[in-house]
């Protein structure tokens, strides 16, 4: 598999769960620590950095420590691996549907014309 499909996997990976979606899309607003991005759920400190060393480990977020505290921020560049993905899978189905649009078509003027 080559880089390109790796970097997917770890990014579709990551985002499986619903508590690293939703770091992805509070730091899509902005950096912020680890204990701020902590805060809405409803589980110890310890876990949560488990779901932060996911997201680093799929290089969908950067953190930095500056003495005891540690700040995360949007790593965009694989978000946007998998946004272009996407963008290719939307662009082959588009693809096919416009080729069985015409092959209807097709069926549907020889239909009539016998």
């Amino acid at each position: 598999m080559d880089n390109y499909g790796l970097a997917l996997d770890a990014v579709f990976h990551a985002l499986a769960d619903p508590t690293r979606r939703a770091v992805v899309q509070r730091l899509g607003l902005g950096d912020a620590t680890v204990s701020d991005l902590a805060q809405p759920f409803d589980m110890a400190l310890p876990s949560f950095v488990k779901h932060i060393s996911v997201l680093e480990k799929s290089h969908l977020i950067t953190s930095r420590k500056l003495g005891r505290v540690r700040t995360c921020s949007l790593a965009r560049e694989n978000l946007a691996k998998a946004e272009r993905w996407f963008e290719e899978q939307r662009a082959q189905w588009a693809s096919r549907y416009d080729n069985l649009d015409t092959l209807l078509a097709t069926l549907k003027r020889d239909e009539n014309e016998a």
